[in-house]
């Protein structure tokens, strides 16, 4: 599937909500509901308009009360704006809501700063009983969905805002990592369709040049699999880990933090340096502004095994 994570998630939610009753819709006028129609289930969706505070407070009053609500608003206004209530009435008690986060990373590039989320995942790793998830395309996000309905607690689902291309990859199984790429010089973690791409089209760029890396996608960040990240890492030279997120605090951190514990290895984080974007432009643009990019990865996968191998191109990378 070519469609946004966010309508993959949007459209498969209407379906479950056909056949179960538990399940709620709450929108913060976020406009990505317009025109759907629930059918029987039209009167579990409620739109508390531009109020992120409430809408966690009341997603929490109807989870205590049994049910299952699926919360949407931007990523940044879910994190940052309401992430007290997130705290408080959420992880606190453990509640079974489901926050369904658009436009992470920056793919609201467009908007600026104000609308980019780039601190979310450090945030949410942090709240205890939070699982965190990053779909890497449409038939992830829809996998995801649907194993979340009976998960345990609370969830953060990160999604993003324009349609990116399908992965050749497995089921995807929350809490579980998936080698994209086996590899035996070095081990890249990455999460998000665009990290993920960007990893993938970095281990092409490398194998010309006799390099053999192996590509995970991480797209649970909590619980992690730590399992997966330390196999990988193990007999690998170096560890890479890309991101759309701040280096620190996000799927880097996460990543170091467990090696530094059961296998210590070199890791070099990808992902936007300590600043708020200072040009204007959307996703695709501030991504390879920032080097969130294959040839970034590439480039820094060469300096990690000690220079460049013979293959020209890659050498200019």
């Amino acid at each position: 599937m070519t469609i946004p994570t966010r309508e993959a998630y949007r459209d498969l939610l209407v379906k479950l909500m056909a056949d179960d009753p538990r399940l709620y819709c709450l929108d913060s006028d976020t406009g990505l509901f317009a025109g759907v129609d629930f059918g029987p289930a039209a009167g579990r969706y409620v739109n508390v308009g531009i109020a992120e505070h409430n809408l966690m407070g009341v997603a929490a009053g109807l989870a205590a009360s049994g049910k299952i609500p699926f919360v949407n608003t931007m990523a940044t206004f879910a994190t940052t704006r309401a992430l007290e209530s997130l705290k408080v009435d959420i992880a606190y008690s453990g509640l079974p809501v489901r926050v369904a986060a658009t436009h992470g990373g920056l793919s609201a590039g467009h908007l600026g700063p104000t609308h980019h989320a780039l601190e979310d995942l450090a945030i949410m790793r942090t709240l205890p009983g939070f699982t965190v998830v990053t779909p890497a395309d449409a038939t992830a996000t829809e996998e995801a969905v649907a194993q979340s309905v009976d998960l345990p607690g609370p969830v953060y689902l990160r999604l993003g805002r324009k349609a990116t291309p399908a992965l050749e990859a497995g089921p995807t199984v929350l809490g579980r990592a998936q080698t994209l790429r086996e590899g035996t010089d070095l081990a890249v973690f990455a999460c998000g369709p665009h990290p993920v791409l960007a990893s993938l089209a970095a281990a092409d760029l490398l194998a010309a040049g006799g390099v053999s890396a192996a590509v995970l996608n991480v797209h649970t960040l909590k619980p992690l699999d730590v399992e997966a990240v330390v196999a990988a890492a193990r007999d690998a030279a170096a560890v890479i880990t890309v991101e759309e997120h701040w280096r620190s605090g996000g799927l880097g951190g996460a990543v170091a933090e467990t090696l530094s514990e059961h296998a210590p290895k070199r890791v070099a984080r990808i992902g936007m340096p300590d600043t708020f974007a200072q040009v204007v432009g959307g996703q695709e643009h501030l991504l390879d502004h920032y080097g969130i990019t294959g040839e970034r990865i590439a480039a820094t996968a060469l300096t990690l095994m000690g220079g460049t191998r013979d293959d020209p191109d890659l050498s200019r990378v």
